[in-house]
């Protein structure tokens, strides 16, 4: 079987990964490398992802044929050691944060927040969208304020220097925001640190921060925030999430309470949403019924 036959089964037996519209195998660019390493990139390429992952899916699918000694077209890489990437406990590590840190709101102000705290939700993030200073200040030490006493864990979206002067339990930033925030500060406050990613090779570069959490997506597409990647949908949040299966993990973008059963069979323990709540006719009862559908995923 030549390279392509192999890419198309590599493809075949993993459709459920697909992104847009396959590209003629015709366009494919030429590779190098080992037939694992070829065939396996060439597939990532069908499958729509981004040229970085499929180079970074290709170099862990041959780490896996050269530890097994066997490649297998069938077995798409899901183990940490092939995408380099170290299970033992580092000196390096945020703050760890409950493994399943259950429905997660993120809220656009501190009075979206106290509304969550009120109603039980375990995790809620304040996502306030401001450039003046004074306003931000206001917001988070009121946010801070309203989970103080309660169960609620309270995570301040981008805004870390007042998420550390006010105490919150910690900080959530996106990968830009990662590159440029002074995340040894942040580790020395005692802040625990969310990191957002859209695939393998944002997933992996936040990894190396051992930060609390990971969050994954954008599962489904969602109006609330422009996407620079496409959403990744319910088959590779099933790989994502068995990957990075020691990490605590977050499903983000778009989820609804009927999306939420297959969400949670992917094995996050954490679903965040906006609008489910936010945009929700009844929020008492809205935030109910997320819950109970935690509780079955727990159960």
């Amino acid at each position: 079987m030549n390279i392509l036959q192999l890419a198309q089964d590599i493809a075949q037996n993993h459709r459920d990964l697909q992104i847009g519209t396959p590209p003629p195998a015709a366009s494919l660019p030429p590779t190098e490398g080992s037939e694992a390493f070829q065939a396996s990139l060439q597939a990532a390429r069908m499958l729509g992802f981004l040229e970085h992952d499929a180079q970074f899916i290709a170099q862990a699918w041959d780490a896996q044929t050269q530890r097994t000694g066997v490649f297998n077209t069938q077995a798409w890489p899901c183990e940490p050691i092939d995408f380099g990437l170290s299970t033992t406990p580092s000196d390096q590590a945020f703050a760890p944060c409950p493994k399943a840190l259950g429905l997660y709101a993120v809220l656009p102000d501190a009075h979206w927040v106290a509304r969550m705290v009120d109603l039980g939700v375990p995790t809620v993030q304040l996502r306030f969208k401001s450039d003046d200073a004074l306003a931000v200040e206001r917001e988070v030490q009121a946010a801070v304020k309203a989970a103080q006493g309660s169960q609620s864990l309270l995570f301040i979206n981008d805004h870390w220097q007042a998420a550390i002067a006010a105490g919150a339990y910690g900080v959530h930033l996106g990968q830009e925001d990662m590159q440029d925030a002074p995340l040894a500060r942040i580790r020395a406050s005692g802040l625990r640190l969310g990191l957002s990613s859209h695939g393998y090779v944002e997933m992996l570069q936040a990894a190396k921060q051992v930060p609390s959490y990971i969050a994954l997506g954008a599962v489904f597409p969602t109006t609330l925030k422009r996407m620079a990647t496409a959403p990744q949908g319910l088959g590779r949040l099933n790989m994502y999430a068995r990957l990075m299966r020691h990490q605590s993990l977050v499903a983000i973008g778009g989820i609804d309470l009927a999306a939420m059963p297959a969400v949670l069979q992917s094995g996050v323990g954490s679903v965040a949403v906006v609008r489910a709540i936010t945009g929700a006719e009844d929020v008492a009862a809205s935030v109910a019924q997320l819950q109970a559908q935690m509780a079955k995923a727990i159960i």
